[in-house]
């Protein structure tokens, strides 16, 4: 039976009692609506994000730091070191590597206490929502969905003429009409399943 290293029985240990804590306490809040973190394999580590720096046997350097709009963040011994693009446990590697100049073995664990998260995995709202904004993509993730987010629309939108702009692999972009007047009055057949980096545009109306 192979035998688990110390680094990752660890992590687990500390995202288990973090988990334990977390269920006596609300969801991470996203741009002020309740979301559920991706797995941290699956999430990359955008600006604006959140940040609990764990380090084992160092409470002086465990910390909560923002990912500043240039990516990168800022721990005591690591004046400065790139987070977006990464992945909670490539943040935490890299970070063993830098403390390690430092101190003996360091073991680290990085959670994401709220997040923004890469425009790549963000769908964004402009035009005549109730509250336009970002948010963070979930698994599942429906028209219907974001509009609940953002609060329906607004007495002045065109709400069957808006659309989805969504950025295809190849590099292509795809326009998607979204029928938001009918999708809001019922019509479950309008509501589209979204992806990450969606952009929903909802124009106002001239009459």
């Amino acid at each position: 039976m192979k035998l688990l290293s110390r680094n990752y029985v660890f992590r687990l240990i500390v995202a288990g009692g973090l988990l334990l804590l977390g269920g006596c306490s609300s969801a991470p809040i996203v741009n002020g609506s309740t979301a559920v973190l991706q797995p941290a394999e699956r999430y990359i580590i955008g600006p604006g994000d959140s940040l609990n720096i764990f380090v084992r046997d160092n409470p002086n350097l465990t910390t909560t730091v923002p990912v500043r709009p240039d990516g990168r963040i800022s721990i005591p011994l690591v004046q400065s070191i790139e987070a977006a693009g990464k992945t909670p446990d490539q943040l935490a590697g890299d970070l063993e590597k830098a403390l390690s100049q430092y101190i003996r073995s360091p073991l680290v664990t990085v959670i994401v206490q709220s997040f923004v998260g890469a425009y790549s995995q963000q769908i964004r709202v402009v035009g005549q929502a109730t509250t336009p904004k970002s948010l963070a993509y979930r698994d599942g993730m429906t028209l219907l969905d974001v509009m609940i987010d953002v609060g329906g629309l607004t007495k002045f939108a065109s709400g069957n003429s808006a659309k989805i702009i969504r950025h295809l692999p190849n590099g292509e972009e795809q326009t998607i009409p979204a029928r938001l007047g009918d999708l809001m009055n019922g019509t479950i057949n309008d509501n589209v399943v979204m992806r990450p980096g969606d952009i929903l545009i909802i124009p106002e109306s001239f009459f």
